[in-house]
């Protein structure tokens, strides 16, 4: 069974409107929930096989942030750039180059494509994949050209949850 976890950037900074679109870091509360969604996915025991990211900087970091809190090395993190805001048929091959000896990816990118990747994979009717919110999706089939083909079923949406005021 293949399982594939959509990981939309944290919260990011607009503090600075010099920057590029590309350059924009994550914000206060972005650094808070990147970690935290991090914690979460080891709770449940979701290790990945592979982790591919977005080159933008608030995607990268995001990537950064969850791949300590389970312990995978920067070095592990693959940067694709048809990741980067290049549309749903740029995610689809790239998904259908996997490796089949990978049971689990991680792909972390931007909305809508990852919204719209979601929906089309499993007809969830999802209507928006919060910034740092993490969709899982569990296919039946043995190879990724498979899981494109035949779809999969939603098993995982989760978003971080704000801190108690104290």
């Amino acid at each position: 069974m293949k399982n594939l976890l959509l990981i939309r950037h944290a919260k990011s900074s607009w503090n600075d409107a010099s920057l590029s679109d590309k350059e924009r870091s994550l914000n206060k509360r972005g650094k808070r929930d990147a970690p935290q969604m991090g914690r979460l996915l080891k709770e449940k025991g979701l290790l990945p096989d592979a982790v591919f990211s977005s080159p933008a900087k608030r995607a990268l970091k995001t990537t950064k942030l969850i791949a300590e809190e389970l312990g995978i090395s920067k070095k592990q993190i693959d940067i694709r750039e048809e990741i980067y805001e290049q549309g749903l048929d740029a995610l689809i091959e790239l998904i259908s180059g996997f490796e089949d000896r990978w049971e689990r990816v991680f792909l972390v990118g931007h909305n809508p494509d990852l919204t719209d990747l979601a929906n089309r994979l499993t007809g969830a009717g999802i209507e928006n994949v919060p910034t740092c919110g993490v969709v899982s999706i569990e296919f039946s089939a043995t190879c990724w050209r498979d899981c494109l083909r035949m779809g999969g079923r939603l098993a995982l949406f989760e978003r971080p949850t704000k801190p108690l005021a104290g």
